[in-house]
């Protein structure tokens, strides 16, 4: 009795991979065929000079899995993530940052991968409408969203990285875009008589995007709805304010 079960629990250590033995060093050593880090390294290099994308990706894979451990594997998530950005796989680019982060919260390349995912969240936002509806705020803006607060989070935790800085000049685009997808709604609103819902998306943007251009148009809006439900000292105190502010303003939509 006690042979078979010796024979059985060997059975089953060399089904499992031998691993006690050395079997992951085996299987890694057959990925990537003997070669360093540094090797593997320079192959996915090569494939990305020469337009392989898809082949380098793989080989960033490898070495990930050969050598988790080594730098070049650290490297080699940023380089899947940045190649499958111009394969356009957004969602997939965005899930190796977010790995990224989570194993290297505080490395010198983790404010890029911040960045990055940033940057990729903009472009997922982009639409093969573009040519047919320009205005981006006139779409799904999830992506829009996401950006902002990636970037919001980049600029939050690293304000002095280079990436911050240029983080936060595209967050003043971002916040427009947001404020005239609210605006567009609180308009929307206001042709279906659903005064109270548009007064609240004003006060949204009001509260949200202080420095968008949507602004004015916003307190406008917002006065617009308070006559509406005859609130005639919030509608003045709305008008008070758009005119000591924006003296010069002149609506910039039309209502149905």
């Amino acid at each position: 009795m006690y042979k078979s079960l010796l024979l059985l629990f060997i059975s089953i250590s060399f089904l499992s991979g031998c691993s006690s033995f050395g079997g992951d060093k085996d299987v890694r050593k057959k990925v990537a065929n003997g070669l360093t880090p540094k090797e593997l390294y320079e192959i996915a290099e090569d494939k990305v000079n020469a337009g392989s994308i898809d082949q380098a990706i793989e080989q960033f894979e490898v070495i990930m899995m050969s050598y988790p451990s080594s730098k070049y594997a650290i490297q080699a998530r940023l380089d899947k993530a940045y190649n499958l950005f111009k394969r356009r796989k957004y969602n997939r680019a965005i899930q190796e940052l977010d790995k990224f982060i989570e194993k290297h919260p505080s490395i010198s390349s983790t404010p890029y991968a911040y960045y990055l995912r940033g940057v990729i969240a903009e472009e997922k936002s982009s639409s093969i409408l573009d040519n047919i509806v320009t205005d981006i705020s006139q779409r799904d803006i999830q992506g829009i969203k996401d950006a902002y607060n990636y970037y919001v989070i980049l600029i939050d935790k690293y304000p002095n990285s280079k990436y911050s800085e240029d983080a936060t000049e595209r967050l003043e685009s971002l916040k427009n875009v947001l404020a005239k997808h609210e605006l567009y709604i609180a308009i929307y609103y206001t042709n279906n008589n659903s005064h109270i819902a548009a007064i609240n998306r004003s006060k949204y943007i009001i509260e949200n995007y202080p420095s968008s251009q949507a602004m004015g148009d916003s307190i406008h809006l917002m006065a617009y709805n308070y006559d509406a439900i005859n609130a005639k000292k919030l509608a003045d105190d709305a008008r008070f304010i758009l005119k000591s502010t924006y003296s010069d303003y002149s609506p910039s939509y039309k209502l149905d």
